[in-house]
């Protein structure tokens, strides 16, 4: 089944959308200044006026019809747009006044939205055109002689200059909002720049520590078989002596555990693409990711538990995922070496995940700095990048890690995981 949705509007498809709701407020306000001024009896050429007001209309109409219909729109169909605007206030202006219209400061706003919308040479050919038509508006126009020596409601005051009044309420009005709104997409749109400069950060960086695993993938192979074998060769020679040969079973597993690790490493994405398109039941991925584990960390106790709906989600068997939990079961277990307790509850879109250590917990400093790369508490063995790439691994998709201390002490790490992007069918 195919899912329908609307693309986002591009850049100059939002300030359209603007622009729409510009016309909106100027059609409104001038359609209500017409009724009055029909009910104060102002002699106007009502036909030619409202013909003005409904091609602004219609036009208004077009726009959002475009809007609905296409999100990519160029910058050619705006610059037509606020022709048209320029076109029906100039028709309306010119019977309804000319230049002394108290509304004709309504030209500024085809140009402000042009100051904000279009390139340089459209910006100047709108002011042109607006200055071109408000200077005809001198010479040519239809007075409105009335206009100027009307009372209002009992009262002695001059038409012209109280809509001189209005207009500069709603020009403010305007302003203030359609500003505000410009800089806040300003802000966003800077703030996008600053997560698109991080994300490319975090991409160099992982980047750099892959080109160093890679290396050191390739440097460590030949060492690590050089230990498989002696360490075969003691076995053979020190067959009487149960207490070494379990000690020698210990080291040869850790042995293959770090070959292991070197084969995922240097596997092909190919290789892994393959695998993972198979799929697996998202609690035999778990299942297996915590046996492994376990055969590398046998002293530690692990309570465990797994709780979810009887149709497990089907995930693709993601190496990198299941490293990036192996990193969270390490790290707890380093800091309880003891114990350690693992609740995972899913259902059909998300997996969470709870790891509790009985260490002594998060400080300040390290709860501010943990997942960073490069800083660790494990003064000793510790290199700083596994929580890390932990981080890294989870956000390809979409997931998050969070670290905080227990309320019965030690730290317990939540792990939310969408899992849309690893889900390859149903069970």
């Amino acid at each position: 089944m195919q899912t329908s949705y609307s693309e986002p509007l591009s850049a100059t498809g939002k300030n359209l959308r603007r622009l729409f709701w510009l016309r909106s407020v100027m059609i409104g306000f001038l359609a209500l200044t017409l009724l009055l001024l029909l009910h104060l009896n102002i002699p106007l050429k009502v036909a030619p006026v409202t013909a003005a007001l409904g091609c602004l209309f219609l036009l208004n109409l077009f726009t959002w019809w475009r809007l609905r219909l296409v999100q990519n729109i160029s910058e050619g169909e705006l610059l037509l747009q606020l022709f048209g605007d320029i076109a029906a206030l100039t028709v309306l202006f010119y019977f309804s006044g000319g230049y002394s219209n108290p509304f004709v400061w309504m030209y500024l706003l085809p140009v402000a939205i042009a100051a904000v919308a279009l390139r340089t040479a459209f910006v100047w050919l709108i002011a042109a055109l607006a200055v071109t038509c408000y200077s005809s508006l001198v010479f040519w126009h239809v007075p409105l002689s009335h206009l100027h020596v009307h009372t209002l409601v009992d009262m002695h005051l001059d038409i012209h200059l109280v809509g001189m009044w209005l207009g500069f309420i709603v020009s403010a009005g305007i302003i203030a909002f359609f500003v505000t709104r410009i800089g806040q997409s300003l802000r966003d749109y800077e703030r996008m720049m600053a997560d698109a400069r991080e994300s490319a950060l975090e991409s160099e960086r992982i980047l750099a520590l892959g080109t160093l695993a890679t290396a050191a993938a390739h440097e460590l192979g030949t060492p690590l078989a050089t230990m498989a074998v002696i360490t075969g060769e003691m076995r053979e020679e020190h067959a009487d002596n149960p207490s070494l040969i379990e000690n020698l079973s210990l080291l040869r597993k850790q042995i293959d555990r770090c070959k292991g690790i070197l084969t995922s490493l240097t596997s092909s994405a190919g290789q892994a693409r393959v695998e993972e398109a198979a799929g697996i039941a998202l609690d035999d991925f778990l299942q297996l990711t915590l046996a492994r584990w376990r055969d590398a960390r046998p002293a530690v106790l692990v309570n465990a538990r797994l709780d979810g709906p009887a149709a497990m989600p089907q995930i693709a068997a993601d190496r990198t995922l299941g490293m990036a939990l192996v990193n969270l079961l390490d790290n707890a277990a380093d800091a309880s070496p003891d114990r350690i307790d693992i609740d995972a509850r899913w259902n059909q879109t998300e997996l969470s995940l709870s790891i509790r250590d009985y260490g002594s917990g998060l400080s300040p400093e390290t709860a501010a700095q943990a997942g960073t790369p490069f800083f660790t508490t494990k003064k000793e063995h510790g290199m700083g990048i596994g929580l890390y790439l932990t981080r890294m691994i989870l956000s390809r998709f979409d997931g998050t890690v969070i670290l905080k201390n227990h309320p019965q002490g030690g730290t317990l790490t939540e792990v939310s995981l969408p899992l849309g992007n690893l889900k390859v069918g149903q069970a």
